[in-house]
């Protein structure tokens, strides 16, 4: 953790956001664009490809990768890690969304604008809520999809503040918690000392995040881990779980999509997350 699409498709994009389930997987590499396009290719369900856009990069590095993946996948673009929120001023940080809403705007679907925002490792919250509202707003001003992630962090934190839901009832401002198309929560249990929570207990997650966000498509936003024993079950459990909410549409984003995924016919783990999406239950 310490860590596109035609024109012609918003239509298709615009019917499944209104009845949708979004089988994610995250790219974090432009390298091998051609492999990842055809591992996404041949998705048995078309996934949505949750973009990494790394820091201080570019958005220009983008455009053959998302020109290629565009026609086999919906896309979500990470405007930056959380990781190197605290790395840009203000300024840099509205530059860089404006220079990848200028650049990448037509290619994707989805804009994260805050990754695991409540994150101890951001900075100061008062900066980080300021960038947050920033993408938002600009994002919202050409009429975008907004998805804000929040990081869960059950008993896993060291400053009470930043526990998942304090943080979030204390400083998305109303207007986002009205208006945000997508929330998504980031879970990996390798940073929360393998604590697995139950499917009963992520339904109680799941609708206490929905009545703070009553308007919001709601699912989970990054999951994986790094050890190999562990990912088909973890796979398996995340993206087939079934929560009883009206807005639950799923997501998952598996972390490791290019190490685990990519070529297709050399990682078996494709094969798992095809099968997942296929079992994956239907909003």
């Amino acid at each position: 953790m310490i860590k596109l699409i035609l024109t012609s498709a918003l239509v298709i994009f615009s019917v499944q956001a209104n009845a949708e389930t979004v089988s994610g997987v995250t790219i974090d590499s432009v390298a091998g664009a051609a492999a990842t396009a055809d591992a996404l290719a041949y998705h048995s369900v078309k996934p949505t490809a949750r973009i990494v856009f790394d820091e201080f990069v570019p958005a220009s590095q983008y455009t053959t990768l998302l020109s290629k993946i565009g026609h086999h996948s919906f896309v979500m673009g990470e405007l930056l890690d959380s990781y190197y929120m605290n790395q840009y001023t203000q300024q840099q940080f509205a530059n860089r969304v404006d220079e990848y809403l200028n650049t990448l705007g037509a290619k994707v679907n989805i804009w994260e604008i805050g990754n695991e925002i409540n994150g101890e490792w951001l900075g100061k919250t008062a900066d980080t809520v300021a960038k947050m509202y920033t993408a938002y707003s600009k994002v919202k001003a050409r009429n975008g999809k907004t998805a804000l992630t929040l990081y869960y962090n059950p008993n896993c934190w060291a400053k009470k503040e930043h526990e998942m839901f304090t943080w979030a009832a204390a400083n998305v401002p109303t207007e986002m918690k009205q208006n945000l198309d997508y929330v998504w929560i980031s879970y990996y249990e390798d940073d929360c000392e393998g604590y697995r929570p139950t499917q009963a207990q992520w339904q109680q997650v799941f609708n206490k995040l929905g009545q703070m966000f009553p308007n919001s498509k709601i699912g989970f936003g990054e999951i994986g881990t790094t050890k190999v024993a562990q990912k088909s079950d973890m796979i398996n459990r995340y993206y087939r779980m079934k929560i009883n909410h009206p807005r639950f549409v799923g997501g998952y984003f598996w972390w490791y999509y290019k190490k685990d995924a990519v070529p297709r016919t050399q990682k078996s783990l494709w094969k798992v997350l095809d099968d997942a999406f296929v079992a994956q239950p239907k909003s």
